[in-house]
């Protein structure tokens, strides 16, 4: 028996691991789990380029709990280790199996799926145990099994074992303090959330199957049951299948896999599967959103080589594609590493940019292949393609052909289509193309109407970034402006040469403007006499496109706008030419004249959503004294 020091940098490093290098105790399990399968794996590939003579077989990785004895195992049927390696890689932390193994074999080894290490590996296994053994018998036939013993200072012992079965069993002694690691439900648990896609099946205890009954079975005869090997894994899942071997069905399947709770389907997905300049496989699947913008994020689920690692993608994703579900699996994200770090490193912003453009390039087929699905589906998926037309400036120039304006008729237009349809009727007397828009189109429908009725297209832009993404398109856009349909009567929202002559000469105006501004509330109303049609309303009320928009940012992350505490204002039209206007001008009684003002303009905030309380009640109150 061979006693000794572990060599390591710091006098005990136990205490450091068990209290600083992991916050989360239970990534043990995994660690422990990806060694087992570096073990298998690297067996496999030896034996593949015909190194070793070995039968590889169906190897698995068997976790077993022994509650009484307090005991967790976790066990391989891998390439195994001698006495020597043990020494080696176990008693010499700064040296990782893994990593030498791959730059001893880098050229062949490149698609092995060997996952390295993740930190300190191996000595995770200290942050539950108080000690520690390694069983270990190498795939060399002619080397003894060896049983290394740690518990937990630098001391260890390493030893001859009869174990002849080739392999490597890891038996934690669990502390006091994690004995939940030693229930069946917390350790199936972990191994669902870390190990579930795993590239080596993984056994857990064992479940109850029944069989069919044969075909000539006797009526009432009971089916058979049997007990069988308990496997929690997928070890080829769907993002490490060739897109040409997949069906429809498949994706779909996997997407319930993933998400066993998600009760409806995706809108469709999209194959990620790129070898150079990084290697990056996964699947990322279109939900419907919606105009929701507090939808759960961190559903895009990290592997590296199978092994999960993070559902928070923050910096590898894009975060306008942090909306989306899915699979994301790169061997070349560094883990355990600060946020800070990863937004830095030049792999991860190189995945973040193919990933753009992936997106952007599957939404153009889907637009371009099956366009009027890809209108159907627009209303699910417009919040994910407008904020990435915000946030990122090539997906923005991509977008440009298939993202979508649809009108409040539910026709659908590209921008240049929009712009051709439109450009002769609304470019104004400046030569400016005045889109026109609403965003609800029972509260606008007055003014959606009016704009109609001069031959207008009205939009119908209702998401909760539209005044930022306007804004985005004016910039970049030459001569247009978004116009939304309420914010001034609709001559003034499109100026041509023309102009209609007021019937109430300039002193009429100034009494009549005198009388408003009497009874209308200052605070929340400015008055603008205008000349409109006879036919249109007495009454409108609008609010300036700038100020609404302005306030519509600050409310959606446009906080720089300061303007959190502006009152809110409006203007209140009034159509000088109208009859109406005419009647209050020339009423005798002070009273009648306050009572049609104040019920006109109740009547134009009514159609605003904009009388509610007691103005209400009040508005009701007087319309039933009125009709008497």
């Amino acid at each position: 028996m061979a006693t000794g020091n572990i060599n390591v940098s710091v006098e005990n490093i136990f205490p450091l691991i068990k209290k600083f290098l992991y916050s989360d105790h239970e990534i043990f399990l995994r660690e422990l789990i990806s060694n087992a399968t570096d073990a298998t794996l690297k067996l496999k590939h030896l034996t593949s380029i015909g190194e070793v003579s070995v039968e590889y077989g169906n190897p698995v990785i068997e976790v077993k709990v022994d509650k009484e004895g307090k005991k967790l195992h976790i066990i391989d049927q891998g390439i195994g280790m001698t006495s020597e390696e043990i020494q080696k890689y176990i008693n010499e932390v700064a040296f990782s199996g893994a990593e030498e193994f791959l730059e001893k074999y880098k050229d062949s080894a490149k698609d092995s799926g060997i996952i390295g290490h993740f930190g300190l590996g191996f000595y995770s296994a200290f942050m539950v145990a108080e000690k520690v053994e390694i069983i270990s018998k190498s795939y060399k036939e002619d080397e003894k099994a060896a049983h290394w013993t740690c518990d937990g200072s630098p001391q260890f012992t390493l030893e001859e074992h009869d174990k002849t079965v080739r392999g490597t069993e890891i038996i934690l002694h669990i502390a006091e303090d994690s004995t939940e690691f030693l229930e069946d439900a917390r350790i199936s648990e972990l191994l669902v959330k870390y190990n579930k896609f795993m590239p080596i099946p993984i056994k857990f205890g064992t479940k109850e199957e029944t069989l069919p009954l044969p075909e000539d079975a006797e009526e009432g005869a009971e089916p058979e049951k049997i007990t069988v090997d308990n496997i929690i894994n997928n070890p080829n899942p769907a993002w490490t299948k060739q897109p040409a071997d997949l069906e429809e069905d498949d994706y779909k399947k996997f997407y319930r896999e993933l998400y066993p709770m998600q009760f409806e389907e995706p809108l469709f997905n999209i194959h990620l599967n790129v070898d150079y300049p990084f290697n990056l496989t996964g699947i990322l699947y279109f939900p419907k959103l919606g105009n929701d913008m507090n939808m759960q994020k961190d559903r895009i689920q990290l592997y590296q080589n199978q092994v999960f690692v993070t559902d928070n993608v923050e910096g590898i994703v894009p975060e306008f594609l942090t909306m989306l579900k899915g699979v994301i699996d790169s061997p070349d994200i560094p883990l355990n590493v600060s946020r800070s770090y990863l937004q830095a490193d030049g792999n991860v912003k190189k995945i973040s940019s193919y990933i753009t453009r992936k997106v952007a390039d599957k939404l153009n087929s889907l637009f371009k292949n099956n366009r009027e699905d890809f209108e159907a589906k627009w209303d699910d998926i417009k919040i994910v393609i407008e904020y990435g037309m915000l946030s990122e400036e090539k997906f923005f120039d991509k977008a440009d052909k298939f993202a979508l304006y649809p009108s409040v008729d539910g026709t659908y237009y590209t921008y240049e289509e929009l712009h051709e349809k439109i450009k002769d009727a609304q470019t104004d007397k400046d030569d400016k193309t005045i889109i026109l828009y609403a965003s609800n189109k029972d509260q606008q429908h007055s003014y959606i109407e009016a704009a109609k009725e001069k031959g207008y297209e009205v939009l119908l832009l209702d998401s909760p970034i539209v005044s930022h993404l306007i804004q985005k398109l004016e910039t970049s856009k030459e001569n247009i402006s978004f116009v939304r349909v309420d914010a001034d009567h609709i001559d003034n929202l499109i100026k041509k040469d023309e102009e209609q002559i007021s019937k109430l000469s300039d002193e009429e105006k100034e009494k009549l403007k005198t009388t408003l501004t009497e009874v209308v509330p200052a605070d929340k109303y400015t008055v603008q006499l205008e000349a409109m049609d006879s036919g249109a309303s007495p009454f409108m009320i609008t609010q300036p496109e700038f100020m609404r928009r302005m306030k519509e940012m600050q409310q959606t992350g446009g906080g720089m706008f300061g303007m959190g505490n502006f009152p809110e204002m409006y203007n209140l039209v009034v159509n000088t030419n109208h009859e109406l206007v005419g009647q209050i001008l020339n009423t005798k009684t002070r009273k009648k004249q306050e009572r049609l003002i104040k019920q006109s303009l109740d009547l134009a905030r009514l159609s605003q959503n904009l009388l509610t309380g007691e103005e209400l009640t009040q508005f009701i109150k007087r319309s039933y004294e009125m009709i008497k």
